[in-house]
């Protein structure tokens, strides 16, 4: 019915759509028995009543709990760059009556926060699809209260554990070695440095690290 170079082109989008596939609700179950969320709350110090922030959130897994642990009196603010997650993450919100969360449209170098008014911001599996990473922290650092912590946790791949940073974003991951550099050029102290939080959808070769950085 179609020609042979329509078929190819339709194959290549498909391709590409899957790649950027991300996690959703159906999902969750599933990330909840390879991530522990519950320690990563803990360690980053999230209580009720708190503002918080999900930077990179796609469909939501990440503010629903934050929601959760914050309860009605805290908030949080749920940040992407694709409206089509931000939606989902709504009907998700609103499926599960948690009206503490408001989506943000973001932009890459600018989350687009509130100024001086966050307990905490978590940025997860996120930090190295940022090209200008200088001026995204400042940005954070600007939205957080003084006191204010900064939760990043990435994946490190074991074939690009030992390349440079460059090499390593093309491969979708990141050394922690480079981001407490820079957390520290953006104002920031170092509080907490964990590098074995597990294995990314219990892959062996995908380990987990997050840093706990403290605004000055």
């Amino acid at each position: 019915m179609y020609g042979f170079k329509y078929r190819i082109a339709l194959c290549s989008m498909l391709v590409v759509l899957c790649g950027n596939a991300q996690y959703t609700a159906a999902d969750w179950d599933y990330r909840d028995e390879w991530m522990d969320v519950e320690r990563i709350l803990s360690l980053a110090g999230v209580r009720p009543g708190d503002i918080v922030a999900d930077v990179g959130c796609h469909e939501g897994y990440l503010s629903m709990r934050l929601a959760e642990a914050v309860g009605v009196n805290g908030k949080v603010y749920a940040v992407d760059v694709r409206e089509d997650r931000l939606k989902t993450l709504k009907k998700n919100a609103r499926e599960r009556k948690l009206l503490q969360i408001q989506t943000v449209l973001g932009d890459y170098d600018n989350p687009h926060l509130p100024s001086a008014k966050l307990d905490v911001v978590f940025v997860m599996d996120t930090y190295h699809e940022i090209r200008a990473y200088e001026v995204f922290l400042q940005h954070l650092n600007a939205s957080l209260k003084s006191g204010g912590r900064i939760v990043i946790l990435e994946k490190l791949k074991d074939h690009a554990r030992n390349k440079s940073r460059e090499e390593q974003v093309i491969s979708h991951t990141l050394s922690s070695k480079f981001v407490k550099q820079e957390l520290e050029t953006a104002g920031f102290t170092l509080i907490t440095e964990i590098d074995d939080m597990g294995y990314w959808e219990e892959e062996r070769d995908k380990e987990i690290w997050m840093l706990i950085a403290q605004k000055n």
